[in-house]
C-alpha cells in the first residue's frame, strides 16, 4: 500500500517584497507583496502578506501573522505569536476572500505588542504597550498600557 504524498511548500520571500537597508529575516518565513523598513528584523515562522508596511527599526518576533492591510510604524516591537486580523465578519460570517469586507489596521510609532495578542482592524496611536494575550477590538487613541480581552486601559503613558 502506497501512502499519499503531500505537496510540500517551502517558505519563501517573493520578489515583490521591498526591503529597506540592513533588514534581517530569519527563515523559515513567508513574505510577499509587503514593504519592510530600514534596520528591521523579521523572526522565524513569520508570515507577512501583501499590502503590509513595516516601519523602520521594527522587530517582528517568531510566529507572528500580519495579514493584508496592516501598517506598522517605526520603532515597534511585535511579540511572539501576535496575530493581526483583517476580516470584520460583516454579515455574520467570514469574508471568504472578499477584500471589500476587510478592514485596515494602523499601528503608530513606538508601540509594543505582547506575546499572543490579537489585533482586529483598528487604529493604535503612538507610544502604546499592549499586554500579552490582549485582544484589541477598538481604536486606541491615548498613549498607555492596555491589557485584557477586550483590551482596556491599565495606565496612561506620557
Amino acid at each position: 500500500m502506497k501512502l499519499n504524498e503531500p505537496i510540500v511548500l517551502n517558505s519563501q520571500i517573493k520578489n515583490d517584497v521591498k526591503f529597506g537597508n540592513n533588514v534581517r529575516v530569519v527563515m523559515p518565513s513567508n513574505l510577499y507583496g509587503c514593504i519592510i523598513g530600514d534596520n528591521s528584523f523579521i523572526g522565524p515562522f513569520v508570515e507577512i502578506q501583501e499590502d503590509v508596511e513595516i516601519g523602520n527599526s521594527t522587530k517582528i518576533q517568531s510566529h507572528a501573522f500580519i495579514c493584508s492591510l496592516v501598517k506598522i510604524g517605526d520603532n515597534c516591537f511585535i511579540g511572539h505569536g501576535v496575530k493581526f486580523v483583517n476580516d470584520k465578519f460583516i454579515n455574520n460570517g467570514p469574508a471568504m476572500g472578499d477584500k471589500s469586507k476587510w478592514g485596515q489596521t494602523t499601528v503608530g510609532n513606538n508601540v509594543s505588542i505582547g506575546t499572543n495578542a490579537t489585533i482586529l482592524p483598528v487604529n493604535i496611536c503612538d507610544y502604546v504597550v499592549i499586554g500579552a494575550g490582549a485582544v484589541v477590538t477598538k481604536d486606541i487613541i491615548n498613549p498607555g498600557v492596555y491589557v485584557g480581552n477586550p483590551a482596556k486601559l491599565l495606565k496612561l503613558l506620557k
